[in-house]
């Protein structure tokens, strides 16, 4: 769902995935999908051929975080720890899954929130919501201080509940980081994975989210 959302930045149009296990799992789970043409599985023909084919291993692909103002400015979380933030935002389309929110809980539920940073969490849809909810998620997120937001987009484009002040430091799931994106052309937005977000909520500031994971 990331690349996809992520790959007009490319220059594409569009993205299309293979359809695996996990995505006829979650269709055949939601009865109130059409049964007709929003079903019908795309593969490629048989024999296509592709200009390029690239592939990439991802054991040796660390924690990546997108630095101001563009979304290919790519670090190594590394390189950045220690930069203090204000705000963490976790969810929204592309990385708000129930399994993102899970992954963040498990890390705040355990190390809290750094005093003076805000923590929001933005449900991409209401289903996720019920069952965030229904999991026990969003009460413990909530008991250890972070902001619940409306399903939706909310501070990702600037629409609601959380537009940083002049000067923030965010860090965000979300899926762009352009100057002004979330309201303010004065703040800084970095772009990370819920693990990283949620572990630099824990400690104020950049955090390589490792050091929690293998705890």
């Amino acid at each position: 769902l990331t690349i996809c959302n992520m790959g007009v930045e490319t220059g594409a149009k569009a993205v299309i995935m293979p359809c695996d296990r996990v995505t006829e799992t979650w269709i055949s789970a939601n009865p109130y999908l059409d049964d007709g043409a929003l079903n019908e599985r795309v593969d490629a023909d048989s024999g296509a051929t592709y200009r390029d084919t690239l592939e990439f291993n991802l054991d040796s692909v660390g924690p990546l975080i997108a630095a101001p103002h563009r979304v290919d400015n790519i670090h190594q979380v590394v390189d950045w720890v220690d930069k203090n933030i204000d705000s963490a935002l976790i969810g929204t389309c592309t990385n708000g899954s129930i399994e993102d929110i899970r992954i963040a809980t498990d890390i705040v539920s355990k190390h809290g929130i750094a005093e003076n940073v805000q923590l929001l969490v933005v449900p991409p849809s209401r289903s996720i919501l019920e069952q965030a909810i229904k999991e026990g998620l969003i009460s413990l997120l909530v008991e250890r201080g972070a902001l619940l937001v409306p399903p939706g987009c909310g501070p990702c484009c600037g629409a609601q509940n959380g537009v940083p002040a002049a000067g923030e430091v965010v860090i965000s799931t979300a899926n762009r980081n352009f100057r002004g994106r979330m309201g303010n052309v004065e703040a800084e937005i970095f772009l990370a994975s819920p693990a990283t977000v949620a572990a630099s909520a824990a400690t104020g500031k950049i955090t390589d989210p490792r050091r929690f994971l293998a705890n």
